[in-house]
């Protein structure tokens, strides 16, 4: 049975993390900066626990999601027709980060909250919503083993761009964005080489035929 979606609750949530979003920062991922936000907005902390019951971890995850939520409208907004596939997808990575980039430190606290042994199921299934979601934005409609390719190197991709993000002070992220573009393209070298590594050995004599024709004449 798919689950119901609450628009009121989402709403709730929505503005409780974001007036809590400044709290995280001197409080970390905790109850307490859900409560404080909560009070900002004029509720009190029942609201924030009933918008996140489990606390920190549900409104790091849900702050994930919607900001996943605001890249693709944002994307849906804007003309890629003329992008090559790797504009597209640094297109939507540069979306992604600068949805999050008004509260870098909350970032930080987050991304050590979902580094914990116990939170390692969840940063998975972040990351990989994010990424399938970059992919589907830049037009991607792999469905055999590229899908998935695909996915964990642009995982890669992402996870070393949003470390990058996290220390740039550069105007504009400038550094930031050449160090994407730089890793994307590396990235989209992956696949060529590997093509022409396997053309090149579909050409060699297969070293193990002689091992099985000395095999088979032994028994």
């Amino acid at each position: 049975m798919p689950t119901r979606i609450d628009p009121d609750l989402d709403g709730m949530r929505r503005d409780i993390l974001a007036a809590a979003l400044p709290h995280v920062p001197f409080e970390g991922w905790t109850q307490a900066a859900l409560a404080a936000g909560a009070r900002d907005i004029g509720r009190d902390e029942g609201d924030a626990l009933r918008a996140f019951p489990e606390g920190g971890i549900e409104a790091v995850v849900f702050w994930s999601r919607d900001a996943d939520r605001q890249m693709l409208a944002a994307l849906e907004t804007a003309d890629l027709s003329s992008l090559r596939v790797r504009e597209r997808i640094a297109a939507a990575i540069r979306q992604r980060l600068t949805a999050v980039a008004p509260h870098r430190e909350a970032l930080r606290r987050a991304i050590g909250l979902l580094a914990l042994p116990h939170n390692a199921p969840r940063a998975g299934e972040l990351t990989w919503r994010t990424v399938d979601a970059i992919w589907w934005a830049a037009g991607d409609t792999a469905t055999d083993w590229n899908f998935y390719s695909k996915r964990a190197l642009l995982a890669g991709v992402y996870g070393a761009t949003l470390l990058r993000f996290l220390e740039d002070r550069s105007d504009g992220c400038i550094e930031t964005w050449a160090f994407l573009d730089r890793r994307i393209a590396d990235t989209m070298r992956v696949p060529k080489v590997m093509a022409k590594l396997k053309e090149t050995a579909s050409r060699l004599p297969n070293p193990f035929a002689a091992l099985r024709g000395g095999w088979a004449s032994r028994r």
